[in-house]
């Protein structure tokens, strides 16, 4: 098969339309579940994070492909039957449609293995029996919170003098193992961000239950993986092993098998890209001639999380600095890249103050510098700190320090 060639900028606007970052927007707050959806579809996956700096993560991808909407929207699609969303480890923990949810077998079936982090394999190892009543405790009284699952439990299963016992750590560790096992499932969290554990038969859709108790072999395991890569290449439009295997964090070898097959099937299409590593074009992806988008992105959102990516076809080098001590970070705290056009051209450190109203953007820092900043991006900037303002429900912009 002959191999395509994309220019860097022909690659930057595959994936910014592939993200749905050229779609229509809605007028401001009347975004209904069908755009969200949209988005849902375009994206596949939309990363948890529980900083609230701002506000949830989850909620900014919508705003930046829609605009200001109504936040319920989300909540309900998430945590009313018919769920649209369900809570899972895709990318991280991360909202995805119910039907992709079995398609992380895999992960599912890793958590005994060495895949779960060390507390919920011990308290596997351990208590397998008080894995199996906290289970049963869900499911009989659920949805739950860990602390409303320790309350339960205090009452239905009371400490036995003499011994060990349980404590909340255990019950959080069995709630985590079983959450990633794939033997319970989530339906939403509450404000403080706790996560709400549920029955499987509360989340799971009619035809998909079976699915997910019985648990087929290598050729059902091919199958899904395919089918993840698909989900992973349709939303980049253009990408590597390396992005498409990061995208629900799959194995390398699995992900170069699947591409193969979805290579020979012409779902993929294998394309060069100056300076970046052999790439797969999806087949049905746009290719625009020319792009304008404006858009403030969360740190987590899927066009901008695969930091090699980025660099690659926007020389953009972006990193959190969450983490860093306050004297090390360059550009802030909570930093949103800014796209305008076809291209990251700002980084804006934002915090919503709602105790003053305030949307404060603490610092901007524009690629290049900010004599290097067009009137036109500087325009577009303080109209879209404007919108995101006035969906936070805050009255003012305040801008810090511009470099």
């Amino acid at each position: 098969m002959a191999t395509r060639r994309l220019s860097i900028p022909q690659a930057r606007r595959v994936a910014i339309a592939a993200q749905g970052l050229l779609d229509a927007r809605p007028a401001p707050f009347e975004a209904t579940t069908r755009h969200l959806q949209r988005v849902v579809d375009r994206v596949g996956v939309v990363q948890i994070d529980s900083v609230n700096v701002l506000t949830r993560s989850h909620y900014l991808p919508f705003f930046s492909r829609l605009g200001p909407y109504d936040t319920a929207l989300l909540d309900r699609a998430r945590d009313r039957a018919p769920r649209r969303l369900v809570e899972y480890w895709a990318h991280e923990a991360s909202l995805i449609p119910p039907g992709t949810w079995p398609l992380l077998d895999f992960r599912m079936r890793g958590a005994a293995a060495d895949q779960a982090w060390g507390g919920m394999r011990r308290i596997l190892a351990e208590r397998p029996d008080w894995v199996d009543a906290v289970q049963a405790e869900v499911e009989r009284r659920g949805p739950l919170t860990s602390r409303e699952c320790e309350r339960a439990l205090s009452h239905d299963r009371p400490r036995e003098s003499g011994h060990w016992g349980w404590n909340w750590s255990e019950v959080k560790q069995a709630l985590e193992y079983l959450f990633w096992a794939g033997r319970i499932s989530s339906v939403g969290r509450t404000a403080s961000f706790e996560r709400r554990y549920a029955a499987l038969e509360v989340t799971a859709p009619p035809g998909l239950r079976e699915s997910w108790s019985n648990r087929p072999g290598a050729a059902a395991d091919a199958a899904r993986d395919v089918e993840l890569v698909r989900i992973a290449a349709r939303s980049h439009g253009v990408g590597t092993e390396r992005c498409l295997a990061d995208y629900f964090r799959m194995p390398r070898a699995r992900t170069r098998t699947a591409v193969e097959t979805l290579v020979g099937q012409g779902e993929l299409v294998p394309v060069t890209v100056p300076g970046w590593q052999p790439a797969w074009l999806h087949a049905a992806a746009r290719v625009p001639r020319a792009v304008h988008a404006e858009a403030l992105l969360s740190p987590f959102d899927s066009l901008v999380w695969q930091r090699e990516r980025i660099l690659a076809l926007w020389d953009f080098h972006y990193r959190l600095e969450i983490y860093t001590p306050a004297h090390r970070r360059v550009h802030g705290y909570y930093v949103l890249p800014f796209l305008f056009g076809d291209r990251l051209v700002a980084r804006c450190d934002l915090k919503a103050d709602r105790a003053a109203g305030v949307l404060r953007c603490h610092q901007v820092t524009w690629e290049g510098g900010a004599r290097a900043a067009s009137a036109d991006a500087r325009d577009a900037l303080g109209r879209n700190l404007e919108s995101m303002a006035r969906w936070l429900g805050l009255g003012s912009v305040e801008v810090g320090r511009v470099g």
